[in-house]
């Protein structure tokens, strides 16, 4: 919502909202941009002038007054997804797609599109370092990159050209009970493409891989990524070492190097690239050798985005990092990242579950997620707007699942009250990682500032 209102700003739209009191990092941003806000809702919030109303798909009429008063006011409503839609139908826009991905494949090929001079408009699902710290990027008029969102199919309001998918897999089970639906709701937006549309796809992933076979081939245009990937953006070769990953393209002459660790985000990175070449081909019919430099000194740049292995800082000799990673497959492939890049630190984990659907639905996948990490300290579930409580599953049935297999897991139920118990076993050379899509970053910044402050002693 607060990308979107950075949108709808840079384009001259006088922006007020509303939301909960529970402080995010969007609130900076919306104060930086002298949007208005109030932290609760209430119907005379709505401005007497107001044109549209857009709401989160988290609320409704039922369960939001404002929603309600402008209902009765007959002022407009639209869900975000749907605004999003009707803004991306300006545009030669593209869509961002996948289960894991989204948020750092659009925040790299903000960064990839900036440096080969294209005049594009770009929404990352999180504030980007590059972008000046907030979610949006405004570069010209012609072309729209957006992460768009499976959840409820809500990406099916998007007007793609082309659309980029990182992975399938089952995921929001209080919506998609079973993988193959899920999938579906992929073959249903690889069908909103017109004809000459692109289909970007990771090959390496076998749900990505299996919805681009749906796709009608004398229509969209398949171009594949990754190592089993056939083509110009085949992974030839990748490599991690002294803090940097390495890897060569097919079609793109000369090494391209990272400073994040992990292979998912060298595929991410390849996918931005993949998307990156389609417009350059479009705009200038292709590259230059003064493009590719820049492009490939952008990548190397790169420094992330919010909550995607966001490093906070180093303090009594410990590096504290968070990150958003609230789906096993993430946990997993994170992990493994940061093992290989970081072979000397050793590695402890607050992790945060999100919603009990997926908990409940992938309890054993997220117990063997966390393997990796040497010290475990898991909490409560954060639950949603859709699903409050549950009696089935609880952060204590995850704790016990993953203590039968490995040891070094504890559990604390309130993020913030681990913090005495990780006083006793965080050391110097360690790496200290906040991870969910709940609220124990809160944890990991309690601590850094405790260690800045004893430091600075």
């Amino acid at each position: 919502m607060c990308a979107l209102a950075e949108l709808f700003h840079n384009s001259g739209f006088n922006i007020s909202g509303s939301d909960k009191d529970e402080v995010f990092y969007t609130d900076g941003i919306l104060k930086e941009l002298s949007i208005p806000y109030y932290e609760s809702f209430a119907p005379e919030h709505i401005p007497q002038d107001a044109v549209l109303v857009i709401r989160s798909a988290a609320y409704s009429r039922d369960s939001n007054s404002e929603i309600a008063e402008a209902e009765k006011r007959g002022i407009p409503v639209l869900k975000y997804t749907e605004a999003l839609g009707a803004y991306s139908a300006l545009f030669d826009s593209s869509g961002i797609a996948g289960v894991h991905g989204k948020t750092t494949t659009a925040a790299i090929a903000g960064t990839l599109i900036r440096a080969a001079g294209l005049p594009a408009r770009i929404l990352a699902g999180s504030a980007v370092n590059g972008f000046g710290g907030r979610s949006t990027l405004s570069l010209g008029n012609k072309y729209f990159v957006a992460e768009t969102c499976e959840y409820r199919r809500h990406f099916l309001s998007f007007h793609p050209r082309r659309i980029v998918l990182t992975s399938v897999e089952s995921d929001h089970q209080d919506y998609y009970p079973t993988y193959e639906s899920i999938r579906n709701a992929f073959i249903e937006y690889t069908k909103l493409l017109s004809s000459n549309g692109e289909l970007i796809y990771c090959a390496d992933d076998p749900g990505a891989s299996e919805v681009a076979n749906s796709v009608n081939k004398g229509i969209v245009k398949l171009i594949p990524y990754g190592v089993n990937a056939k083509g110009d953006f085949k992974i030839v070769s990748l490599q991690t070492g002294e803090e940097r990953t390495t890897l060569r393209i097919a079609g793109f002459p000369g090494e391209l190097k990272l400073r994040l660790p992990g292979r998912h985000i060298a595929l991410d990175a390849v996918a931005a690239l993949a998307l990156t070449d389609s417009l350059v081909k479009a705009e200038y019919g292709g590259w230059t050798g003064e493009k590719r430099e820049a492009v490939r000194q952008a990548l190397e740049d790169f420094r992330g985005s919010r909550r995607r292995q966001e490093i906070l800082g180093e303090a009594g000799g410990i590096l504290f990092m968070d990150d958003y990673g609230h789906h096993p497959t993430a946990i997993r492939t994170t992990l493994e990242g940061l093992r290989e890049f970081y072979p000397k630190r050793r590695i402890v984990l607050s992790f945060m579950s999100h919603t009990y659907t997926r908990t409940a639905a992938l309890l054993d996948q997220f117990a063997a997620s966390f393997k990796s990490a040497d010290q475990v300290v898991l909490h409560k579930i954060y639950g949603s707007a859709r699903e409050t409580s549950s009696k089935e599953i609880t952060g204590w049935t995850l704790f016990e699942k993953t203590k039968e297999l490995q040891d070094g897991v504890y559990y604390i139920e309130e993020p913030v009250e681990a913090a005495e118990l990780l006083k006793g076993i965080l050391k110097p050379g360690d790496l200290f990682l906040t991870m969910g899509a709940g609220d124990n970053w809160k944890l990991g910044k309690l601590l850094f500032d405790y260690y800045a402050r004893d430091t600075a002693k």
